[in-house]
């Protein structure tokens, strides 16, 4: 059954006109060890907020840049953060959608109703903290991490100085600091990853829209893709003056543009070359060459009067057209082409997408975000370009039981692309009905669909990892995918590796 964003985002506020984040104003973070409640708290902190925050999750991958920061955490939700702490009671609450769909009746929310402090999405601080610069939103149902992240590094690389919120680490070469999900800079641009989920780029009015692609997902908010355009539709057209950057060799951000066909602000388009329309693009992008060491890649059109090439280090045809959504960006935003060149080809990737972790006894492992079908295919061709010839694995943790029941055919068949596929036990999140998909039936299905290929479900992320290292041998690779806690599938597979090389170099 479908939801809409009031019963997602229940008792927060509505999305108000930005302001500027005061020096010394007290923000309290619900939810902040998650990759975006992180990066808002970050941007808080530096522009001289008082931020704490608190998580009953635990420790997370975020977390290390927050105590780095000196913000203090709290690892459970109590309603004394609101009504007593140590400088002061919070003048707003920052909260992670994540708790108001399940628990929109949190002890430290209620408390703060009662004492009349309001209650906002983390998202409104990432735009507060766009206040007097130029807002540039990076969304799209896949890549919109790596695309805001390789636009942060090409402006950096470029000495403008931005600022940003990725949704994934950005390396310290790009933070100037701990890898984290936000970068405090002193120039005019702030780059934000603007996410469709039930309204959640609401609170962004940019100056500049990149669109990388638009895809069926979140199906407990959207019925379908049109669903899907629809909502992007409605929020850029919000901002009729901004430039619109969009992938129009992807079929539904060409829809997109189909939509907005009568608006008046200035638009360029990108394609990969043998792309649908890629003819009629602004900025195409030639594929020359692919291999293990990368991609070169040819830059056409009327965004590039002399052609342009390049060998970007991130494999896959997928980044191709995040390059060419990159470049048009920043050349709307008055970037050089040498200087966009060059941000291109020294970027290596950001947190968990395609992040290769380490090699032990011969066996690759790579982490991912990955968890939707398109995003799974699209990452399978990208590390087989890396890593030809070697046998693939697929440890995969399904995000959100709803998506798994919506996509579950669909999420199988892109699996089975693999050469051989371990589910993990399907991460809620969100979600209330936990009864509608299970792990073992994803896994089945992937086998029927692959008879002879090795396709299980070990259990949880733990003993994922333990079954993995019984099985893995040397030559192959690993590539773990999903949300959740599929991160810690990757390390521990690595560290029984480590111990059973430990083992054998012993006896």
């Amino acid at each position: 059954m479908s939801r809409t964003a009031a019963d997602i985002g229940a008792g927060l506020d509505r999305v108000r006109g930005a302001r500027a984040i005061r020096p010394g104003e007290r923000i309290h973070v619900v939810g902040i060890a998650g990759a975006g409640a992180s990066g808002a708290a970050l941007l808080a902190a530096g522009l001289g907020a008082e931020v704490s925050g608190c998580d009953s999750g635990g420790p997370s991958p975020y977390a290390p840049a927050l105590e780095a920061a000196g913000i203090p955490i709290e690892w459970q939700h109590e309603a004394a953060h609101v009504a007593a702490t140590a400088g002061g009671r919070p003048d707003r609450l920052a909260v992670t959608k994540a708790l108001t769909s399940i628990d929109p009746d949190n002890a430290e929310l209620d408390a703060a109703r009662r004492l009349g402090i309001p209650l906002e999405p983390w998202q409104q601080v990432v735009a507060d903290a766009g206040v007097g610069r130029r807002l540039v939103a990076v969304a799209g149902t896949h890549g919109k991490s790596t695309t805001a992240g390789w636009l942060t590094h090409v402006l950096a690389a470029a000495g403008r100085d931005p600022s940003a919120f990725v949704g994934a680490l950005l390396p310290s070469s790009v933070t100037g600091a701990a890898p984290a999900t936000a970068r405090t800079g002193r120039g005019s641009e702030l780059i934000v990853e603007a996410d469709e989920y039930a309204g959640n780029f609401d609170a962004y009015r940019p100056d500049l829209v990149a669109i990388t692609n638009v895809d069926w997902d979140h199906p407990d908010v959207f019925a379908d893709r049109g669903a899907v355009v629809e909502a992007f539709a409605r929020w850029i057209e919000l901002v009729p003056a901004a430039t619109l950057v969009v992938n129009v060799g992807d079929e539904g951000a060409d829809l997109l543009r189909e939509r907005l066909a009568g608006r008046a602000g200035r638009r360029a388009t990108v394609a990969v070359d043998g792309s649908p329309r890629a003819a009629f693009a602004s900025l195409r992008a030639e594929i020359m060459a692919a291999g293990p060491a990368g991609t070169t890649i040819a830059f056409v059109g009327e965004l590039a009067p002399a052609r342009r090439e390049v060998t970007l280090r991130v494999p896959g045809r997928h980044n191709v057209a995040n390059a060419a959504v990159v470049a048009a960006a920043a050349r709307e935003l008055g970037v050089e082409w040498p200087e966009i060149m060059r941000g291109l080809e020294t970027f290596e990737g950001v947190g968990r997408r395609l992040e290769r972790k380490g090699e032990v006894g011969g066996v690759a492992v790579y982490d991912d975000y990955g968890h939707h079908p398109t995003a799974i295919r699209a990452t399978l061709e990208a590390v087989r370009q890396r890593e030809p010839g070697r046998r693939v694995w697929v440890a995969h943790e399904p995000l959100t039981f709803h998506r798994t029941a919506a996509l579950g055919d669909d999420l199988a068949a892109a699996l089975a692309d693999a050469d051989a596929v371990a589910v993990a036990d399907i991460w809620a999140g969100r979600d209330r009905d936990t009864s509608i998909a299970s792990a073992r039936e994803l896994a089945r299905t992937v086998a029927r669909l692959a008879p002879g290929m090795p396709a299980e479900a070990p259990g949880d992320v733990e003993a994922t990892a333990s079954w993995l290292a019984s099985q893995v041998r040397a030559g192959d690779v690993v590539l773990v995918m999903g949300g959740g806690r599929s991160y810690r599938i990757a390390d521990g597979l690595l560290e029984r590796l480590r111990r059973r090389a430990e083992a054998d170099s012993a006896s």
